[in-house]
């Protein structure tokens, strides 16, 4: 598969930062949606999508749980100890990237709805890494989020499946939210959160209707309101 990355760079020569975006869980039923933001300082970005086409980078959902975390397991990503809203640095081929989790949980997504909350998150984490401007954001998708003081927003649609950054965020974004569904299920075992990640299976939807509905359900959310008391 051919990234536009090198070419997206290119065509911004001028830019000081060049950011990527992507966002996880829209469609569940409960738990958060994460997105993860990638950036780096204009440099020589051959190496740095070679080293990542290398890897196997594609579209998380092209991926299997066990390539998704061997790719992470290469760039010594510890989902253990990741934390949203931090910086974290990767040294790759000489070269640095950066990258920041954030989330948008149950309780913003039944405020906002499932859109805004996801495009809310992403800004967010381009604001936190955007260092230098102008910056200019390739972003996963049709939509932009509010305007983010010296970002150019470029939407692109399957942009997990022509940008190698865009898709190191979606593997990123998606292990770790997965991750975080497996401390759910510590606290909610009768959901099987750790088996769905809180997509509406089969089983999840009759969990609701046996047990009703969780601390962490998304209560806007058809198959969750009708249980709501």
């Amino acid at each position: 598969m051919e990234f536009c990355d090198i070419e997206f760079v290119g065509n911004y020569s001028d830019t000081q930062t060049f950011l990527y975006t992507d966002e996880v869980g829209r469609g569940p039923l409960a738990g958060p949606v994460i997105s993860c933001s990638v950036a780096f300082e204009n440099q020589n970005v051959e190496p740095l999508v070679s080293f990542l086409k290398n890897l196997g980078i594609t579209d998380s959902k092209k991926l299997t749980t066990k390539k998704r975390l061997a790719i992470l397991d290469k760039l010594e990503i510890d989902l253990s100890t990741l934390k949203v809203d931090e910086t974290y640095e990767l040294k790759l081929e000489g070269s640095s990237l950066k990258y920041i989790l954030k989330e948008s949980d149950h309780i913003k997504i039944d405020e906002m709805n499932i859109l805004h909350a996801s495009l809310d998150s992403m800004k967010r984490g381009v604001e936190s890494l955007l260092t230098s401007s102008p910056g200019v954001c390739l972003i996963d998708g049709s939509f932009c989020f509010p305007e983010v003081s010296g970002v150019e927003q470029v939407p692109l649609v399957k942009g997990d499946s022509k940008s190698c950054f865009i898709a190191l965020a979606s593997i990123i974004a998606k292990e770790y939210r997965d991750y975080l569904m497996t401390l759910f299920h510590d606290k909610y075992p009768e959901y099987g959160f750790d088996k769905h990640a809180g997509y509406p299976t089969k089983f999840h939807k009759e969990s609701i209707i046996s047990h009703g509905v969780s601390p962490i359900h998304r209560k806007t959310f058809k198959g969750v309101r009708e249980y709501c008391q």
